[in-house]
């Protein structure tokens, strides 16, 4: 708006399933934020907008809504009765799970791979979700952000099947959601569970992410794809970096898989001294003909056991992010990933549920962690 920074912007949710969804007692399912800094919520003296904060201040305060127990966001909260209302906390977080799965995570993912549900939709009201149908590249919003979806998809699938696994746990598929009592007519979101069905496409999204990578190792095999723009770029950073090691007179190894620009296979020496010594682990870079509006898509063929890489090997890694056309950024942030030796605590990097929880678990779970490690790391040496 043209008064800002004067008055706060206004803010729109747009991720609402069609104004059907409201993932958060303040962000209603008309795309309505209720913030006090945005002036959409009384506050106390302080709390509303200045001049002096900025959109990152909005952002950190939407982010903080996005918490393990969004119930609490309601106003009044504090005065419910004890009892039912640990039931609603427990309701309300189930129904967001599953929500925020289906819509944010799946149906999004669906529309950017071209792929639909061909099962009646678990979603609102209706025994088939009519506004669930497959979704046009063209209709999704935040095209920027499509790849990056992807890549993260890719991080933390191995999470949403858990997620799924203790859903199934706590209700049944078919299972109305509970109404909160701060849902009225036209601010509701109803449906019902179908965990088995979030399961089934989840697995569908994924099988197509790596037929995606599959296919651009086929597109690299063409003479077109060999002599264009990306092609030349990629084959000239693999002979830069090939030289870079050997002058640095590196254990390291980098090779194109049958000639193909598009596919380098780089086998990393574990370093000494450290849970890695003595692996061998080869690692897999598929580039997009798009490269690098599309990011690489990069896995480890070598089972490993690390809290920093997923368990079909996909590395979860954040350096590169300054220079993402140069690929020797993303092997040396790789690198750093696996041998990072006091990593600070961070909740993006929870790739592989079981690692993860291990490593940054209570009493002697980093032991058994490092056993799990080690044992990886002697079985890598048979993988080769």
């Amino acid at each position: 708006m043209p008064e800002y920074p004067r008055k706060a912007p206004s803010v729109t949710a747009l991720t609402t399933n069609g104004g059907r969804c409201r993932f958060n007692p303040n962000i209603y399912s008309n795309g309505k934020v209720c913030l006090s800094i945005l002036g959409t919520w009384r506050g106390e003296p302080g709390e509303e907008w200045s001049p002096a904060q900025g959109l990152e201040s909005i952002l950190l305060s939407i982010q903080s809504l996005m918490s393990s127990n969004p119930y609490e966001n309601e106003p009044g909260f504090e005065d419910a009765n004890e009892v039912s209302d640990k039931k609603n906390q427990k309701d309300y977080v189930q129904k967001i799970h599953h929500e925020t799965l289906r819509i944010s995570v799946i149906q999004r993912l669906e529309g950017y791979l071209g792929i639909g549900s061909n099962a009646p939709s678990p979603g609102p009201r209706d025994e088939v979700d009519d506004t669930e149908t497959e979704l046009d590249e063209a209709d999704i919003p935040f095209e920027p952000f499509k790849d990056l979806c992807k890549r993260r998809f890719r991080w933390y699938y191995d999470s949403y099947l858990a997620a799924v696994a203790k859903g199934k746990e706590e209700v049944k598929d078919g299972h109305l959601f509970q109404r909160m009592p701060f849902e009225g007519s036209s601010n509701i979101m109803e449906g019902k569970f179908n965990w088995t069905e979030l399961e089934r496409r989840l697995r569908a999204i994924k099988a197509a992410l790596d037929a995606e990578v599959e296919d651009w190792a086929a597109q690299g095999q063409t003479q077109k794809v060999r002599e264009n723009t990306v092609g030349v770029n990629l084959r000239r950073q693999f002979e830069q970096i090939v030289e870079s090691y050997k002058q640095a007179d590196t254990a390291h190894n980098l090779e194109l898989e049958d000639n193909n620009p598009l596919v380098w296979v780089f086998t990393y020496i574990g370093k000494p001294m450290t849970n890695l010594d003595g692996g061998l682990f080869r690692i897999r870079l598929n580039f997009s003909p798009r490269f690098p509006e599309e990011q690489p898509r990069i896995k480890l063929e070598t089972p490993i056991f690390h809290h920093r890489i997923a368990a079909d090997g996909t590395p979860c890694y954040f350096g590169a992010s300054n220079r993402r056309d140069d690929v020797k950024s993303h092997l040396e942030a790789i690198l750093d990933a696996l041998e990072e030796e006091d990593p600070a605590f961070d909740p993006r990097a929870r790739v592989n549920p079981e690692a993860f929880d291990l490593y940054w678990g209570k009493n002697d779970s980093r032991k058994v962690y490092n056993r799990k490690l080690r044992r990886s790391v002697q079985e890598s040496m048979d993988c080769m």
